[in-house]
């Protein structure tokens, strides 16, 4: 009997031990163990793994007490150059998630992959049934100063909003000035938060997705001088400081705009996770940061149309987005509108009858545009209410001056039908445009009224758009469309109702916009072209003559203006050079004349003149050849007859 229980003891004991190959003693380390904002890349070693698999991974976790099934990312062992030996390590940089990080080793075995946990693209998402190894915690320090830093111009041309998030929403401060060594002036923050109760929908509102936003401070640096680099910092004593930075303040005066524009950039992050993420996007910030700085002291803008971060759910995405922009962010203001990965859930209030097609879908990940409203400030108050009881969403259709460009933001994702606020909007702010203070304007919204994508979900919003908001854009001699959503770069001529004012790269504004789809700053899923009739796997070829010019490099747009000009670039990433371009005329000249003023007076009298087309000013030249040979004519024919009256000679009536 007594041997018969110990055997049961046995067999019990060894019932609950993992099997041999999942037993061994796998050491996991880190360092270091306190990380700043300057060094904040980890190192996690691990030995002693027996009979090393493909299939073994490093989960990343924070809070350090989540479940193991709620891993923020993942890191495959193999990875790692000698990871058959058992042993290896993989660098992370992290970023500030306000709370510690720590690391778990995990044996995932072949006949535990299952299709019915995976991520978007279909890939299978690792199992964590066999734990090996736990790390100890990693965390930044206490005080670190602000974090996730970036700026907005207001409606105001004589101020700038900077916003950045904190750990505990004390009280903090924007201290700024024209000399690095004085940051003389000072301006106290407001602060908001979002909690979780304010998601919509899973993932955002459930622990696999929801984490701790921090709290948004949101300062307005007033009574700037125009056009003058100003240095700042934010924080206060208590919390810390940041890094002094710049910016060159707004001047509205200047003949010359400059601005960086792309749609659906996304994030990169140094891991895989639930959803694809965008690496390409950290080669746009890179490529757009070298411009920044060959700008010297000119102002500029970044304007990201739609799809911004593609948290969709996930709120750690939406700090590895902020911490990317930063560097760009924090030196131009930063300007966005919204799109349907910020935003679009079944539970939003406008979905017309035309939409159950599929046009708006679960595409916010329950989000419902909040931290899209919290996380931006942009100028004017629009806002909509989410229909989930969550605060509404705000950043909808704005616009302002940038020198001598009017810029009009709008939604594709709220009410924009004849008779709604946004439309009402739209239409009156276009219609009191000066065209003698900025002869261009720029509208902007995510998705796009033309494209000869086969996006074709998206088609009954194209009509809407087309049957409310064209007209607009006609009758009020818009200068460029941008549009994201559609991952790819497509230019179109000057278009109306399908058809082209004309086809040419260069040419004076007027009769209708052009079109740019600007969608290609990160996000990698490609739509076809539009497919043949006869061969639905296979593009149009060749390509509809609207469409001037279309390609699948990922990029951005470069927009340079004067009074004389606009000319909109096409840059790709690999290699930071130019792939298109176009060329508009305003109509106008500027003259600038220089006289001797006295005192502190520059003298300079600027004098706006208006030139006409190309084939007017032909036509006028023809027309006043032909009255001027009529006048020469005529007073020739005078002569002749004034001095025959004098002196008569008979001639001859006849040929000879």
């Amino acid at each position: 009997m007594a041997s018969t229980q110990v055997l049961f003891l046995i067999f019990f004991v060894s019932f609950l031990s993992p099997s041999p190959s999942l037993s061994s003693h796998v050491s996991l380390s880190v360092s270091p163990k306190t990380l700043t904002r300057s060094n904040r890349t980890v190192r996690i070693q691990w030995s002693g793994v027996d009979s090393p698999s493909d299939l073994d991974w490093l989960g990343i976790y924070s809070p350090p007490n989540s479940p193991d099934k709620e891993f923020i990312g993942y890191v495959f062992l193999n990875s790692s150059r000698d990871w058959q030996s058992g042993s290896g390590y993989v660098d992370l940089p992290l970023v500030d998630l306000r709370s510690n990080y720590v690391f778990r080793v995990f044996r995932w075995t072949r006949n535990e992959v299952s299709d019915r946990h995976h991520d978007h693209d279909g890939n299978p998402l690792p199992g964590t049934k066999h734990r090996l190894a736990a790390s100890e915690e990693v965390g930044f320090g206490k005080v670190l100063g602000p974090d996730q830093i970036h700026l907005s111009i207001t409606d105001r041309e004589d101020e700038m909003r900077v916003m950045f998030v904190t750990v505990d929403g004390a009280e903090s401060f924007v201290s700024y000035g024209l000399d690095m060594e004085k940051l003389d002036r000072m301006a106290k923050t407001d602060v908001r938060r979002y909690e979780r109760k304010d998601m919509c929908d899973y993932p955002a509102n459930a622990t696999i997705g929801w984490r701790d936003p921090g709290f948004t401070h949101d300062g307005v640096m007033s009574n700037l001088e125009k056009g003058k680099r100003y240095y700042y910092t934010v924080g206060s004593d208590s919390g810390g400081w940041s890094a002094i930075r710049s910016f060159i303040s707004r001047d509205n005066n200047s003949n010359e705009t400059i601005a960086f524009l792309f749609g659906d950039m996304g994030t990169y992050v140094p891991y895989s996770t639930f959803y694809r993420t965008q690496d390409e996007s950290k080669s746009t910030v890179k490529w757009i940061l070298r411009d920044i700085e060959a700008l010297g002291d000119k102002p500029a803008f970044i304007s990201h149309i739609g799809d911004i971060s593609y948290a969709r759910g996930y709120a750690w995405i939406w700090d590895e987005f902020f911490n990317q922009i930063e560097p760009i962010a924090s030196a131009v203001p930063y300007h966005v509108c919204i799109g349907n990965h910020e935003y679009d859930w079944p539970a939003q209030p406008w979905r017309p009858w035309w939409s159950l097609y599929g046009v708006y879908g679960k595409d916010g990940g329950g989000e419902c545009g909040v931290p899209y409203s919290v996380r931006f400030q942009m100028p004017g108050n629009s806002s909509f209410p989410t229909g989930t009881g969550s605060p509404h969403t705000q950043n909808l259709y704005y616009s302002f001056d940038f020198g001598v460009v009017h810029f009009l933001y709008i939604s594709t994702e709220t009410n924009f039908l004849q008779g709604s606020d946004q439309y009402n909007f739209i239409k009156s702010d276009l219609e009191s445009v000066d065209r003698n203070k900025t002869p261009f304007i720029v509208v902007q919204g995510h998705r796009p009224m033309y494209t000869t994508s086969n996006e074709v979900r998206d088609a009954p919003l194209r009509e809407k758009m087309l049957e409310s908001l064209e007209p607009l854009l006609v009758d009020n001699n818009v200068t460029l469309a941008l549009w994201g959503h559609v991952h790819r770069y497509e230019r179109f001529c000057p278009v109306k109702k399908f058809t082209c004012v004309h086809t040419n790269s260069s040419f004076t504004a007027g009769g209708a916009p052009v079109h740019v789809v600007i969608g290609m700053a990160g996000q990698d899923w490609q739509p076809i072209w539009e497919p043949r009739s006869d061969h639905p796997d296979v593009p149009i070829f060749p390509q509809p003559e609207r469409s001037m010019y279309r390609g699948g490099e990922f990029g951005y747009t470069r927009l340079v203006a004067t009074r004389e000009k606009l000319t909109l670039t096409y840059i790709g990433n690999h290699d930071g050079q130019m792939h298109d371009m176009v060329e508009i005329f305003s109509g106008q000249v500027l003259n600038i004349n220089i006289t001797s003023g006295g005192g502190g007076d520059s003298g300079q009298k600027v004098v706006v003149k208006t030139i006409f087309p190309w084939y007017v000013k032909g036509a006028s030249l023809i027309l006043g050849a032909v009255l001027l040979g009529y006048v020469l004519g005529f007073v020739t024919r005078w002569r002749r007859d004034s001095r025959q009256s004098a002196s008569w000679m008979p001639v001859k009536s006849e040929e000879s």
